[in-house]
């Protein structure tokens, strides 16, 4: 299978972008700033072309790894095919686990390995995905022991709960293997964990379509109609938001 054209694009972007003279005449704190500007506009490809460049100048950067890891995951979304999302998938979590190795009591370190775990996880098969899950939990727990006040680890946190209390018979043989026994998952420690982070932060539409889907999955009907619509109505400010809104539409559809 070749390389969709998304993904021929951005690695010719990026190889030009580390090949370029012009590049080299400036400090990597300058280059951050011109990334940071695409940074803020969700435009990841262009972002990269200037991060890309003050990595190789600065490598132990921790806030430059984890905004490269955020870079190639937002990528990794708008990949048409599975080989494109694997190849720029893995290039996230291995920003991350460089990011998580300089500075191991950074909670952002963590926690964009988390999410990068997690954007892996619906391309991997059923025995990878448990041990995937595994590595979430731990990234997770370990955002929130050093600041609990995070919204998105309660919100990783949640999803993990989420998928757990949703394991087939065979996936639950799986974890079995993978965690050495059973980790205890209700859809209520999902709920609690979507209620904490809307708590800390009410402004993420996600944390409310996510909780809504959790309450469909108990057949509380009305409780996710509720907050799915809640959701919806939010305005998009995230990468993921449109695909979010899908989601919580198709939910919504299947309610009584």
């Amino acid at each position: 299978m070749q390389p969709a054209p998304l993904l021929n694009t951005v690695l010719a972007t990026l190889a030009l972008a580390l090949a370029s003279p012009g590049a080299g005449a400036e400090s990597a704190e300058e280059l951050i700033q011109k990334g940071d500007v695409f940074y803020d506009k969700l435009r990841a490809a262009e972002a990269l072309k200037f991060y890309l460049p003050a990595e190789k100048l600065d490598p132990d950067n921790v806030r430059l790894l984890v905004r490269i890891s955020r870079e190639y995951r937002h990528l990794m979304s708008d990949a048409t095919n599975v080989k494109a999302k694997l190849l720029l998938g893995n290039a996230a979590v291995a920003y991350a686990q460089r990011a998580v190795a300089v500075a191991p009591d950074d909670p952002e370190t963590h926690l964009a390995l988390a999410i990068s775990y997690g954007k892996m996880l619906p391309l991997e098969g059923t025995k990878q995905q448990i041990a995937t899950s595994r590595l979430i939990r731990i990234a997770a727990d370990k955002v929130i022991a050093l600041d609990p006040n995070n919204d998105l680890a309660w919100q990783v946190l949640g999803r993990w709960y989420l998928a757990l209390a949703d394991l087939s018979g065979v996936e639950r043989a799986w974890a079995q293997v993978a965690y050495g026994g059973m980790p205890p998952a209700k859809y209520e420690d999902a709920v609690r964990c979507f209620e904490k982070a809307i708590a800390l932060n009410p402004n993420r539409l996600m944390h409310y379509i996510e909780l809504g889907r959790t309450y469909a999955q108990m057949g509380r009907d009305a409780d996710a109609r509720k907050f799915i619509t809640k959701g919806l109505a939010m305005p998009e400010t995230e990468k993921d938001d449109p695909e979010t809104k899908d989601l919580g539409r198709q939910i919504l559809k299947k309610l009584r």
